[in-house]
């Protein structure tokens, strides 16, 4: 994923380093960092029962100004790394916006709509060039796409487990969000994370028997 850290002159993204990562790494060894995220025990992981954190998982448009520990923030990126794609390509980027500035213009960028200046804002980026797949063009983006949403939902899942809340916003701008994070990649979504400041009570859905059609 890409970190930014803007200087006077030009907006450029930097990589993303994990608050804690193993004293005997190797970079050569594929997963080693991935793997010491996830596995690292701490007391951060508020539900570890999967069926649970789904059944509470609520979109938040008020989120309290409580910073989100570096340490979570880790697990919902690597969350995100572990998502199924086609082929095992990974189509797409993750932007993770920390300036207060550029959260301001994301608010523009996304309807105008507050709670895009959230402790959290990561930005799901389509990247199709990375998916190595002998398919014709406008197969490759439709894997891009799927990627992308995978990834997030990862990421918002992880989130819900770890004691916080997001919201997933579809509605932007295109442009003007590949123009505040600095990139020709096309996005896909917006995640804005951190904590609610009050908990949501589940909303009515879909019987399953109406949800689901059975094909014989």
């Amino acid at each position: 994923m890409r970190d930014f850290e803007p200087d006077e002159e030009s907006i450029s993204p930097t990589y993303y380093e994990p608050l804690d990562s193993p004293k005997d790494f190797e970079p050569e060894l594929p997963n080693q960092l991935l793997d010491y995220v996830l596995r690292n025990v701490t007391s951060e992981t508020i539900d570890p029962n999967l069926f649970v954190v789904m059944a509470k998982r609520r979109s938040t448009r008020k989120f309290s100004d409580k910073p989100v520990e570096t340490v979570k923030i880790d697990k919902i990126i690597a969350a995100a790394d572990t998502a199924p794609t086609a082929g095992n390509y990974q189509g797409f980027e993750i932007f993770y916006v920390k300036s207060p500035e550029k959260k301001k213009l994301l608010v523009d960028a996304c309807n105008k709509q507050p709670y895009v200046d959230s402790p959290v804002v990561l930005v799901f980026c389509k990247n199709p060039s990375r998916v190595k797949l002998d398919f014709p063009e406008y197969i490759l983006k439709k894997f891009a796409i799927q990627d992308a949403t995978l990834a997030a939902g990862y990421s918002q899942l992880a989130a819900q487990a770890l004691g916080l809340s997001s919201i997933w916003i579809g509605m932007f701008d295109e442009q003007k969000v590949m123009d505040v994070i600095g990139t020709d990649l096309i996005p896909s979504s917006v995640l804005c994370i951190g904590y609610p400041k009050q908990t949501k009570f589940p909303k009515p859905r879909r019987n399953l028997k109406d949800l689901v059609h059975v094909v014989w």
